[in-house]
């Protein structure tokens, strides 16, 4: 994966697929993108999977920052635009996904939001939370992404190398950029008239442990309002579902009978092929 530009890029993979549908992944609020490395090999059986980078100093409002991407997309598929594409956005990702699918619907063939942030105003002690971490030194901000970890995530259900991948990730991000986008996020608003002209078919994905956000209520509530919509429950998993062990984005989405016909058919050549 290649540094990390001074505005929000696409981390590419080193095996590139234009022939194959795109895959377009919003991460959480580090804005990494490094965070999707464990799902990425099963991803790349049947897409071209590129993850949105945001730098560390990033302080963007939402309305550029959904433009940026879209601009990363277009630039994508001026290489082959018959191919279809998949937008999946994680926690703080899942709202931006919102935001950019709204503002061009006619891009994307298929939407997955996993836990999306959407839900942070009704999780009250977050939201005092953040408000004061406004007080706490920068010297103290290591130290708070520790005691934040077991809300953030299963630590049983995922690898000893993820969780200090998580870890080193949440600790990379600058206690200003953690608190503008949480300030992003608490303002974040997509009124029902906009998210139900997605016709396209949504995936939520929702952690039933989720301790930070109540991703579960959430997911139930745009299911209601997304007219083509299908709810995943993770029984057993937390707020950063995709770094578990037996989580497999690709495996769900197969089950859930979510891809494409073109899609489901390069996954089965290229597992074939394997």
């Amino acid at each position: 994966m290649p540094e990390v530009e001074s505005r929000p890029c696409f981390l590419t993979p080193k095996r590139l697929q234009p022939q194959y549908p795109l895959f377009v992944f919003l991460p959480g609020m580090d804005g990494t993108g490094q965070l999707l490395r464990s799902q990425t090999a099963g991803l790349e059986v049947a897409f071209d999977v590129r993850c949105l980078a945001i730098p560390p100093d990033d302080l963007t409002e939402w309305d550029e920052l959904t433009k940026q991407v879209l601009e990363l997309i277009e630039a994508e598929l001026a290489i082959n635009r018959d191919r279809s594409v998949y937008l999946c956005g994680e926690s703080f990702g899942g709202c931006l996904a919102m935001k950019v699918a709204t503002a061009a619907p006619q891009l994307f063939n298929r939407i997955i939001l996993v836990n999306p942030a959407s839900s942070l105003r009704r999780r009250s002690w977050l939201n005092k939370g953040s408000q004061l971490a406004y007080l706490v030194p920068s010297s103290l901000y290591s130290v708070g992404a520790f005691v934040l970890l077991p809300f953030i995530a299963c630590l049983e259900r995922i690898l000893p190398s993820d969780r200090q991948e998580l870890l080193k990730t949440m600790r990379s991000v600058p206690p200003e950029t953690v608190l503008w986008r949480l300030s992003l996020i608490k303002k974040f608003n997509i009124n029902r008239t906009q998210l139900r002209q997605l016709n396209q078919p949504v995936l939520l994905i929702a952690s039933a442990f989720d301790l930070l956000l109540p991703s579960f209520t959430e997911a139930k509530r745009l299911f209601k309002i997304l007219p083509n919509a299908q709810l995943v429950v993770l029984p057993h998993s937390g707020h950063a579902c995709l770094l578990e062990e037996d989580i497999n984005l690709y495996e769900i989405m197969q089950a859930e009978n979510f891809l494409d016909h073109d899609t489901e058919t390069i996954g089965s050549v290229t597992s074939f092929d394997h």
